[in-house]
């Protein structure tokens, strides 16, 4: 974790895969942006073992960035909010294909094994795909939901970067 990160910002997905490779490139776009203090992004593409030890140094919120099939038009965008505390069946492992929810459901896990701290929120923006055919290159609503998906994390990021609030007693 980069010193005073509190949030990180997780592009996932194969390029090789058509929209798969959503989150790889919205987080590309990011790069482009000026991010609050504290904002850490990270292209970690199928790398899901990399990811899940990732999400265990410490960052307050966690934004995860995939094609998601929801049953929605190809191109929505999705801001899901995940549920960490979930019982999720544990994955089978494959370093190559998993993605956010397998991953999630190590966190409990390797957070038992390795004295990491999961973040308290992990939200999820993701985009429904056209096609996960091979070959690479979004397809043409995929690739104009791009910087829909830009604009959302950069709204959570500025939410989230946000100092809390301390109340005092009356």
């Amino acid at each position: 974790m980069t010193a005073g990160s509190t949030v990180l910002v997780a592009g996932v997905g194969n390029i090789f895969l058509g929209d798969d490779g959503f989150g790889v490139e919205t987080v590309r776009r990011l790069s482009a942006h000026p991010l609050p203090a504290g904002v850490e992004l990270a292209d970690v593409g199928v790398r899901g073992v990399d990811l899940a030890y990732r999400l265990l140094d410490g960052h307050r919120t966690a934004v995860l960035v995939d094609a998601t099939c929801r049953g929605g038009a190809p191109g929505t965008v999705y801001l899901i909010e995940a549920d960490t505390g979930e019982a999720l069946e544990a994955p089978v492992l494959d370093g190559h294909r998993m993605g956010p929810d397998a991953v999630l459901a190590l966190l409990a896990t390797l957070a038992a094994g390795t004295g990491g701290e999961p973040p308290e929120r992990v939200l999820v923006v993701g985009c429904e795909p056209a096609s996960l055919e091979e070959g690479i290159g979004l397809s043409e609503p995929v690739a104009a939901a791009v910087e829909e998906a830009v604009r959302v994390v950069l709204r959570v990021v500025d939410e989230a970067a946000q100092p809390e609030k301390e109340t005092t007693p009356c």
